[in-house]
Order: structure tokens, then sequence, then C-alpha cells
């Protein structure tokens, strides 16, 4: 076992792609679970944003095939295995409630038990997520606020983070979880409301569009950037003891203001564009989530460097330079 091996699974998404930045500037030779699937063509599109696509050693694989995750582990023998990959768009889960159980919260347990079998030693990550605080229970949520899901996305991610306490309890794995709230990029996947926001006002700014439909605009949450989380996951795998962390900025801010710093940095007006469309209202809605990184901060010397108004900006010019070449404008 090479102890700068890491294997990542969602390596293609927002989060993967910037752990992979991450731990290759560290030195390491970094595997990734590649699952196939209709949209092929598009699935490296964050690795090759980021200049990496080449550096990655991508295996086929799927959560839910647990005797081809045994014979990956077996072939890489990773010193750290990173659970990023899942059925995460939250709307999604209530149309596909099964979908996601097995795959956000059965394929999580897939993972730990192919780390037991194969390789014991190998230290795991957990992606596990603020939504499983859902109808919260304290006003700024912890590491030890009661989970109240509201969403099957919600329910699924909670099975998975109890698994991890569970195996790290039961067989002695060196496995944490990340509670992370609210991480957004330029690389965030275009369902999600804050790069439906910024790709509708960079089309806004270009005159490519006239109107931005959303949900609920008063919804709060705690946004930090994924490329500052990734490094508080790999920090807790660095811990001589494995631990949960809360991940967040300790800041909260509506969806309306979120809205209304994009609008501005491209020198709109957003009450001229945005308008309430109830298809997007959740079934079961989380109004806030708040989060305390404190123990991160403590125990793990990490807490977000990027403000939200830095975030905000990196993001609407990305998409306004996607959509300029997008269009040959």
């Amino acid at each position: 076992m090479n102890s700068k091996t890491a294997f990542i699974t969602g390596v293609t998404g927002q989060d993967g792609a910037y752990l992979s930045k991450f731990l290759l500037e560290k030195g390491y030779e970094v595997h990734g679970l590649l699952r196939r699937s209709a949209s092929a063509d598009v699935v490296g599109s964050r690795l090759k944003w980021l200049g990496i696509a080449d550096k990655i050693v991508l295996h086929d694989g799927n959560l839910t095939d647990l005797s081809g995750l045994i014979r990956v582990l077996q072939d890489v023998r990773p010193a750290e295995v990173y659970n990023l990959a899942a059925q995460s768009f939250v709307k999604s889960s209530w149309q596909q409630p099964l979908l996601t159980g097995n795959v956000t919260g059965i394929g999580a347990a897939n993972v730990l038990e192919a780390v037991r079998i194969t390789c014991p030693e190998t230290r795991f990550y957990q992606a596990s997520s603020s939504e499983m605080f859902g109808l919260i229970q304290e006003p700024i949520q912890s590491e030890k606020t009661p989970f109240y899901p509201r969403s099957p996305y919600a329910a699924a991610k909670l099975y998975a983070h109890w698994m991890t306490v569970n195996y790290r309890e039961s067989f002695g794995l060196h496995a944490s979880s990340g509670i992370l709230f609210n991480h957004e990029s330029p690389l965030r996947g275009i369902e999600f409301v804050t790069r439906k926001i910024t790709d509708a006002v960079a089309r806004i700014k270009l005159g490519l569009q006239d109107k931005l439909a959303l949900g609920n605009l008063d919804a709060k949450r705690d946004w930090g950037h994924a490329r500052d989380y990734v490094e508080a996951m790999w920090l807790m795998v660095q811990q001589d003891t494995a631990s949960d962390y809360v991940v967040a900025t300790g800041k909260t801010v509506s969806v309306r203001d979120f809205c209304k710093l994009a609008f501005e940095h491209a020198g709109l007006n957003m009450e001229d564009h945005v308008s309430i469309d109830e298809r997007f209202l959740r079934p079961a809605e989380v109004e806030v989530l708040h989060g305390n990184p404190t123990k991160a901060k403590e125990k793990l010397g990490w807490e977000a460097k990027t403000s939200l108004k830095e975030l905000v900006i990196e993001m609407v010019e990305a998409d306004l330079e996607r959509v300029r070449r997008d269009q040959h404008l």
C-alpha cells in the first residue's frame, strides 16, 4: 500500500474534481470510480475544466456493485478512500426514492464493506450532509444536534452516516464523516439553485434570456466554496482518531440574497427578472441550515477562506465565460 494513494468515488463530481486537484498537488496518486452512463461524453468535464483529467486513473464501477468495489480496492490498495458519490440532487430524491436509497445509502455501506474486507487499515471518509438536520432541532447545528431528515436524499445520507459510525465502532475502521453544509463553485451542477442562478444571470446579461423562475427565495443556507471544503475532508483523514465534523462557514444567507449578489455583480436588477414558480417548491421544505464549525476549527485547524461575495463573483464570471464560448459571442 502506497501511503500517497487515494481512491475517490464520485470523482467526476464537483467535490471529487476539487479533491482530486488538492490531492494531486500534495503528491498523491489519485484513482477514481467511473460509473458508465448515457452522459459519458460530458462525464469528465469538471476534471478537464481543472486541467487534471489525464492525471487520474479511472476504474469502471458502481456503488451498487459490491463485488466490483472489492475488485477495484484489491487492485488499487489505497491508503485513503473518499466516498463522495451519491444521487445528490435533493429534488430528484422524491421522484426516485428507491434509487436514492440504493445509491446514496446502501452504496456507502457497500464501500465500507469493501474497505473492511480488502483493506481494513485504509482510512475512510464519508460525505455526510447538512440536509440530515432537515427540520432543525437547534438554531445552529453542530455535531451533537439531533437529525430530522426531510427528504429521501437526507434519509439515505443519514443511513450512510450512521453506518460509517457503526463501522468505526464495530470494526475499528478509521472512518470519519464530514457533515458538509452547502458548498458551491463554478463546477456545481446546473440543476442546483446557486448554479441555476449564476447561469441565468450570465444568459440575461448576454441577452439570451429575460426571466429566471425560482422556488422558495426565503430558504436560508450556510454557503461556502467546495474548494475550501475538500481540504477539511483531507484533514479529517489525517487525524490520529476518526470522528465526525460539521464543515460550514457559520453564516447563513437566503436564496434571495444570493440571487441579489449575482444580479448586482452583472449590473442587473434582480426584481426585473426573477419570478416564483411553485413547481420548484419542495414537498417538505428545509427552511434554515446554519452550521457551527467550531470543532473543525479547533481539532482540524480548518476554516472557510472564501467569502460568499467572492464565491458568487467567481461563479458568475465562470458562467459568463462559458456562455460566451458556447454561443460564440
